[in-house]
């Protein structure tokens, strides 16, 4: 019996891709220490992205940078809320130099505070308890460590807070002191590193083993420098919020999910306590810790559908800034004002990320989940074309990079593009994604190319044995460790897909995890673990590698790569496409020059998706913007 959702009604309009993948018209807003004014990034003069800052109370914000390259991405209030601080790099080289702009100044008052050629700068942390610093990691002695400073956000002052001595990560407490670290292990192991003062030696306070070193990560030391909030798997599959006394070393448990990761924590802006966590479980959700705060989180959820997100909260801790995230829907930004007084809890919206896509016919995001050909459970996210029913449709394979990390609910551009263009969505968690407890994340452990590969097929197979996927019409496609999967299904299961897009996709785990950057630190030492080695198992490395079975691709490939990607360079793109014309494999090859890991310029991002668009309508008839 055929049912209303699967018979094909009308399609919708395209939605354009300059509206899909140009310029948000605003994003990542941030709200000042002291509550009064926001600053987001928005597209300037340049028609690029720049930070914007102003009073909320009565909107008037202007651009405070001027960058007219690639872009500022990343941005933050300095703790006294003096400044905002931003990392830009070159073309994407990563070398990123940390600035400091004056909000009232405007861009003319821009500083370079780390003017040091070749060295990358971190910010490690922003503390309102200590207004006048910040501490930033910068790998001036040796490129492969980064030394944390205390920097001036207003003069450049640099004081040397601790020595790198194989840490991958510090900790600072109330007064912004250099208090914990991490210290990964050849074997695979991490340590939490504790000192008194910063004249103190170090001791160990916490170790993880390997399985459990991913999921090891400190919060912060609560006000008074005792206590210190730390996430961490050890003794259990997921990973917990733990609050340790580091003197005693006693762990109290704070908040544990048996089946999920607890993957963000909110604290209190003044004494650091944790009030809520965040796990990612089909949604989003936010477990309460403290349960003063239920009046506010009622007053958020009723405000708005979709999953909530605090992007910030003022010192006084009157002001909250958040996020509504739907599926359907763009973001929504807006000001909780809290009780005050015997009065409700209140919300005032703000914008949204990007109002042109506000009343076009976006798609749902529906989880699913299957059971892989050895038993695992696999979940993912189906996005279905409006308009197009559910029977037998043409297929997109979405695999998302890392790996470690995983595809979530929400609003996703290419996953609205693809469903637009008539295209199910295939998103997928497969083995060695994170978020699922530490079993299902090392069951990826030296499967790239293996039962990671298995697990996108066996998602295909669900689908189709669903009725949903037309097995003749499916493509693979992602970025990244996407990218690299992408290749894989074209090399290694040619009969599986009809055409592969690859974007800075890993060709050869050989040269890729030899070349990786220095500034990637103990990451090279945990590709090693794994994925393989170079130096102890290259053959079993040259069978995982896509460039090595190249003369088995028989479909069609686009290829996209950046030119100065330090991550995965442009050799491990060009060295497939010399294979693929050596074999006579029809393939596409766009190579931008001005570009990293990934596309940031407007003008590179769209031509990268209006390639793409054409491709797949080419080979999977779907349809396309002129």
């Amino acid at each position: 019996m055929t049912t209303a959702a699967t018979v094909p009604t009308t399609p919708p309009p395209l939605i354009p891709r300059s509206v899909l993948f140009g310029n948000p018209h605003r994003m990542s807003p941030a709200l000042s220490p002291d509550g009064e004014r926001l600053a987001f990034l928005a597209p300037a003069a340049s028609g690029v992205l720049n930070v914007h800052a102003g009073p909320w109370r009565r909107r008037e914000f202007r651009p405070v940078t001027a960058d007219a390259g690639r872009g500022v991405r990343a941005f933050a209030w300095s703790a006294d809320g003096s400044r905002l601080l931003y990392v830009q790099d070159r073309d994407g080289d990563e070398n990123t130099h940390l600035y400091a702009v004056d909000p009232d100044a405007g861009p003319g008052s821009a500083r370079d505070l780390t003017p040091f050629e070749g060295v990358q700068a971190r910010i490690v942390s922003l503390d309102p308890r200590r207004p006048d610093r910040l501490l930033v990691g910068l790998n001036l002695r040796d490129p492969a460590v980064h030394d944390a400073y205390r920097l001036d956000p207003v003069t450049g002052e640099l004081e040397l807070a601790a020595r790198d001595e194989g840490f991958s990560r510090w900790v600072a407490d109330d007064r912004l002191r250099v208090r914990g670290a991490l210290r990964p292990y050849p074997d695979g192991s991490t340590a939490l590193l504790v000192r008194d003062d910063e004249t103190a030696p170090w001791r160990e306070l916490h170790r993880a083993g390997p399985e459990d070193a991913p999921a090891l990560r400190p919060f912060g030391f609560v006000t008074g420098g005792r206590r210190l909030l730390l996430l961490s798997s050890e003794g259990a599959d997921t990973a917990r919020l733990l609050r340790v006394d580091t003197v005693t070393g006693q762990a109290e448990i704070l908040y544990e999910d048996p089946e999920h990761d607890v993957e963000g924590v909110g604290v209190h802006p003044v004494t650091g306590e944790a009030q809520f966590v965040l796990v990612r479980r089909a949604r989003n959700d936010i477990e309460l810790l403290d349960p003063s705060l239920a009046a506010d989180f009622a007053a958020l959820r009723a405000a708005a559908p979709g999953d909530v997100s605090v992007l910030g909260r003022d010192r006084a801790d009157r002001h909250w800034l958040v996020q509504h995230n739907t599926d359907d829907a763009p973001a929504g930004y807006r000001l909780l004002h809290r009780a005050d007084d015997g009065g409700p809890a209140r919300t005032e919206y703000l914008f949204s990320h990007l109002p042109a896509l506000e009343g076009r016919p976006l798609a749902r995001v529906e989880p699913f989940s299957f059971t892989a050909r050895d038993g695992l459970r696999v979940h993912g996210y189906l996005t279905f074309p409006p308009g197009a029913g559910r029977h037998r449709l043409p297929t997109v394979l979405c695999v998302h990079g890392g790996p470690w990390t995983r595809d979530q609910w929400g609003f996703r551009a290419e996953a609205q593009w693809l469903a637009n263009r008539g295209y199910l969505c295939l998103q997928v968690n497969f083995r060695g994604s994170t978020g699922y407890g530490k079993e299902f994340t090392r069951a990826g452990d030296r499967e790239w190319g293996g039962r990671m590969q298995d697990d996108l097929r066996d998602a295909v197979r669900h689908t189709v044995a669903l009725g949903h996927t037309d097995p003749a019409r499916v493509a693979v496609y992602g970025g990244s460790y996407g990218g690299y999967a992408a290749l894989a299904g074209a090399a290694f299961t040619p009969g599986d897909y009809r055409c592969a897009v690859a974007v800075a996709a890993p060709s050869s785990l050989l040269s890729f995890i030899e070349s990786v950057p220095a500034t990637w630190g103990p990451m090279a030492a945990m590709l090693r673990r794994r994925v393989g080695s170079p130096e102890t198992e290259p053959e079993f490395l040259r069978a995982r590698s896509p460039l090595f079975a190249a003369d088995r691709i028989r479909v069609p490939l686009l290829i996209g790569q950046g030119g100065r990607d330090p991550r995965v360079r442009r050799e491990e793109s060009e060295q497939l496409v010399a294979a693929l014309r050596r074999g006579g494999v029809p393939h596409e090859y766009l190579l931008f020059p001005d570009e990293g890991h990934g596309f940031v310029r407007p003008r590179n991002r769209l031509a990268f998706y209006a390639a793409a668009e054409r491709f797949l309508a080419e080979h999977l008839g779907g349809r396309h913007e002129a």
